[in-house]
């Protein structure tokens, strides 16, 4: 048997919430498969299982707040199958004759008033809980269809929807009480939303799952008007408590749930703890150097010709790339201080800084310096995307050895970041400007980028530090390297 965890997804995390299980009991599930979405005070995250098996208990129920490191559910690594639900055979087979089974009126009307999705038990669950099994069977055994129906109503939960909906998504709909089986996605391949959810809810498309007797619903949803915001800046909105009531909107009568944090406020204020302890802990020291750009991109712009524009690639792969090779050359700042020492890290594992409204993130990508460009745009922009929609994995959020921040896009020139502990290095990259460059006893005007850094006077000193910014200048003079 082996135990999943709760992960650290951060040197500033100590605990988090499961937000939702992917998986139930009896499930199998293989290594790398998404079986939980768990909240940071930074993000929600789908968490990948690292352990192949069989699902045999869930430790933890949704919404639940615990340290890092706590068991959350026991998978069986044996290489046996699951064995199958007992809910199955008793739908399938006909009280009067196996044949007719399939297509017998009594049975089929029997079944039909509960959850059709229980023709499936092992892909769809509700989220609400371990109870749902003890549920189940109540149709078959009640003389009466109608009142099994009627227990259930009260009980139930917003069910998982077969269709992809983001972590953000599904934690909305949660608070509203919202079935995402009747939700439309306007994301990539159906995916719904937290927009999606929000707009439902006001449009009176996507009823409360608590029941609809829960008359206030409708017009308690018709407040949030931020349903055209941005799935990322609308998180906290669905928290807040009906003014009237003191109840969050599709609570049922007589439930009144415990107040939730304001999102925004939480996560603002660890990356606020965060950039003070690395203040007040690493002593800083800063460079910048200004690298001609001219070379690099007219061979970016000679490449790009021959790409097509879905593939083409941005001058921040270049600098990523020229950031990740340079420090491969210099390992004193590819690494951790951890525990009074530095540990050099083998492999460079580049890490991203990512504005959000709530805070940052600092997703990073493995062996960023042997990637190829075209690849590690690709990279860049999947990764980046999915952190703003909150689609971030586990391993995504695996510590970096170093951080690249590029605030050209901002109009910035030039930057000079907080180190992300444990970390020793951080390299910053302003936006392209053209300036008068003297060339080859010519003077003209050439794009120009600064390039900063910011290290850990613990572990180096300026001459290591000079001689990173020379190899980056080296390699962004000398792209058809990279």
């Amino acid at each position: 048997m082996a135990e999943f965890r709760m992960p650290s997804l951060g040197a500033d995390m100590d605990e988090g919430t499961l937000l939702q299980w992917l998986v139930r009991p009896g499930d199998r599930v293989r290594r790398g498969d998404l079986v939980a979405v768990v909240d940071t005070d930074k993000a929600a995250i789908d968490v990948e299982c690292f352990t192949s098996g069989t699902v045999q208990t869930l430790l933890v129920d949704e919404g639940t707040r615990v340290p890092v490191g706590t068991p959350l559910a026991v998978i069986d690594d044996a290489a046996e199958p699951a064995a199958p639900e007992p809910v199955v055979p008793t739908a399938a087979v006909a009280p009067g004759s196996v044949e007719p089974a399939p297509v017998e009126p009594g049975p089929a009307s029997e079944v039909a008033p509960a959850e059709p999705a229980r023709a499936a038990p092992a892909s769809e669950v509700a989220p609400a809980s371990v109870e749902p099994a003890s549920v189940e069977p109540a149709p078959a055994a009640a003389p009466e269809p109608a009142a099994p129906v009627a227990e259930e109503a009260p009980v139930s939960h917003p069910t998982r929807s077969a269709r992809p909906a983001s972590p953000l998504a599904r934690r909305v709909a949660a608070d509203l009480g919202v079935d995402l089986a009747q939700v439309t996605g306007s994301g990539a391949a159906g995916e719904i939303r937290a927009v999606d959810v929000r707009s439902a809810v006001a449009a009176g498309t996507a009823p409360a799952a608590a029941g609809a007797e829960s008359a206030p619903a409708p017009a308690a949803a018709a407040e949030p008007a931020a349903a055209g915001a941005t799935p990322i800046a609308a998180s906290a909105a669905p928290t807040a408590p009906d003014a009237a009531t003191g109840a969050r909107p599709g609570a049922g009568p007589g439930r009144r749930p415990a107040p939730v944090p304001d999102r925004h406020e939480a996560r603002r204020a660890a990356t606020a703890a965060l950039m003070a302890r690395a203040k007040r802990e690493i002593p800083h020291y800063y460079l910048s150097t200004t690298v001609d750009l001219g070379t690099a991109l007219d061979w970016l712009h000679r490449q790009n010709r021959q790409l097509p524009v879905d593939r083409r690639i941005l001058p921040a792969a270049l600098l990523a790339k020229a950031a990740a090779r340079a420090v491969r050359e210099v390992p004193q700042l590819n690494g951790h201080f951890v525990e009074g020492k530095f540990r050099a890290a083998n492999r460079v594992r580049l890490g991203l800084a990512t504005s959000l409204p709530e805070g940052l993130l600092v997703p990073g990508i493995d062996d960023a310096d042997e990637l190829p460009l075209t690849e590690l745009m690709t990279r860049l922009k999947d990764l980046v995307s999915r952190a703003r929609l909150g689609r971030l994995r586990n391993a995504e959020l695996a510590e970096p050895s170093i951080t690249v921040s590029n605030l050209g896009d901002q109009g910035v020139e030039a930057l000079f970041g907080v180190i992300y502990p444990p970390q020793v290095a951080l390299v910053g990259f302003g936006t392209v400007v053209e300036r008068p460059w003297a060339l080859d006893g010519l003077i003209g005007v050439r794009p120009v980028v600064t390039v900063s850094l910011s290290a850990d006077h613990r572990v180096t000193d300026g001459a290591v530090g000079a001689r990173y910014l020379r190899r980056i200048d080296r390699h962004l003079n000398h792209p058809e390297e990279l």
